[in-house]
């Protein structure tokens, strides 16, 4: 049978847990373990010890509120902590555990099974029947299988567990509808700039830190501030990488320089971020801002999105919302999606650009979805009317017999390319679809489709 003491958890919460022995008082404090380990890492020795130490999710922490209520050892719901990495999710579970009267048991989602839940489940069953409640963690939740997460149903909903549930994708997304209901959702946001700065302060005085052995200058500060893109452990992994590499006590900019090369890109291609960026992208250039659409480009590049998923978004974007009112606009998105296909990346990277530029500043249009919208709705409220006699086909055994093809005009016999004639089911002659816009080249298209109409109508 499985038990996961608040002593035994392995790195899967990176030290989050680490306490030593076999079992954990619920009051222990963090504060007196990470001041006995001076080998955690510094993201790990500053984790607070306590709700006042707690830096942003103000919105979520306030007086009565239900994860305040929790952490304090009064809450009874279970909740889902949704939100990217280094906001505090495990950070708020740390303290939830601390929560008086309750024993707490961890699961990893990357390496825990349907039996490894069933298991710890049954523990705390029997707990419930001593007067005992469990509060079970689960970190990465998202990546629990349908099965693994029907598993906690039960549980939960009785109250058997307590479900504390980290992850950095939507769950609307990735848990299972009948979980996401017997949960509270606890959406964290990306750490302020402020507090950031807040963080670094801290860990650079505290004793559990770098209890001012070291000087870390402004622009050092302000520069892992900024490749710190809202992660408070990937600060505090630049600010400990920084100080590591200093010889004299002092962290400057150009020793942070060297040793974070690199900014943190906010992006999941398997989340919400994914969706978000990529409309962002798309609505950006339908706003006719080309700035910003090459700024999500970069963004989704840089953080390996898939460039076939992008050149694909291009290429409906041209039709959706350019559409003729910049006939061109297609044929750029299409050849932007034949060379990502054929060259790949870095050097697809640039007709990618080119695209999203024809694009922006393309001028717009939304005729073309509105016309097949239409037609679209026509059909589906069955007006779909027999095909007109003249426009069947005529070429097989016996479609002469049935009238197929007898009186139609063919267009090239007249000088203008263009006749009257019947051509959509009774019931739809004279219906409008298509309505050019007067923007572009839809400027010229407009009068030529009203010329056109009037001739085929008679």
């Amino acid at each position: 049978m499985l038990s996961v003491p608040l002593g035994n958890l392995l790195a899967v919460s990176d030290g989050l847990f680490d306490v030593p022995g076999d079992t954990a008082d619920a009051g222990h404090s963090i504060d007196a373990v990470v001041r006995r380990d001076t080998g955690a890492p510094l993201a790990v020795r500053m984790r607070p010890a306590g709700l006042d130490e707690v830096v942003g999710q103000g919105h979520l922490l306030g007086p009565g509120s239900p994860l305040r209520r929790l952490i304090e050892g009064s809450g009874a719901a279970s909740v889902l902590l949704y939100g990217p990495p280094g906001t505090g999710k495990t950070t708020l579970a740390a303290l939830i555990s601390q929560a008086t009267g309750r024993r707490f048991e961890a699961l990893s989602a990357l390496s825990a099974g349907v039996k490894e839940v069933r298991a710890v489940i049954d523990l705390a069953r029997r707990r419930l029947t001593a007067g005992e409640q469990t509060v079970l963690f689960i970190d990465e939740v998202h990546r629990f299988s349908k099965t693994q997460q029907d598993a906690l149903l039960a549980a939960v909903e009785n109250r058997i567990v307590l479900l504390v549930g980290a992850t950095t994708e939507n769950p609307s997304f990735s848990v299972v509808s009948p979980l996401l209901s017997r949960s509270l959702v606890l959406q964290l946001h990306s750490l302020t700039d402020a507090d950031i700065r807040a963080v670094l302060t801290r860990a650079a005085a505290d004793p559990r830190g770098l209890a001012d052995e070291y000087t870390i200058t402004p622009e050092a500060t302000e520069h892992i501030v900024r490749v710190a893109g809202g992660d408070a452990r990937r600060a505090l992994t630049a600010l400990e990488a920084s100080a590591e590499s200093s010889l004299d006590g002092t962290v400057d900019l150009e020793l942070v320089e060297a040793s974070v090369d690199k900014a943190a890109v906010r992006y999941d291609r398997g989340g919400d971020q994914h969706y978000d960026v990529i409309s962002a992208f798309i609505k950006s250039i339908r706003g006719s801002d080309v700035d910003a659409a090459l700024h999500y480009l970069a963004r989704m590049l840089s953080a390996g999105e898939d460039p076939r998923f992008i050149a694909r978004r291009l290429m409906i974007h041209a039709s959706e919302d350019v559409g003729m009112a910049d006939p061109t606009a297609l044929q750029v998105a299409s050849s932007a999606a034949q060379v990502v296909a054929m060259v790949g990346l870095p050097e697809g990277r640039l007709a990618l650009a080119q695209a999203t530029i024809h694009l922006a500043t393309a001028p717009k249009s939304g005729a073309v979805v509105a016309a097949i919208g239409a037609a679209m709705a026509d059909v589906a409220a069955g007006k779909a009317g027999a095909v007109p006699p003249h426009l069947r086909d005529g070429h097989y055994a016996g479609a002469a017999k049935l009238g197929n093809a007898k009186g139609y005009r063919y267009p090239h016999d007249n000088p203008d390319g263009v006749l009257a004639q019947q051509y959509p089911p009774d019931e739809l002659v004279g219906v409008d679809y298509y309505a050019p816009t007067d923007h572009g080249h839809e400027r010229e298209v407009g009068p030529r489709v009203e010329k056109l109409r009037r001739i085929i109508r008679g």
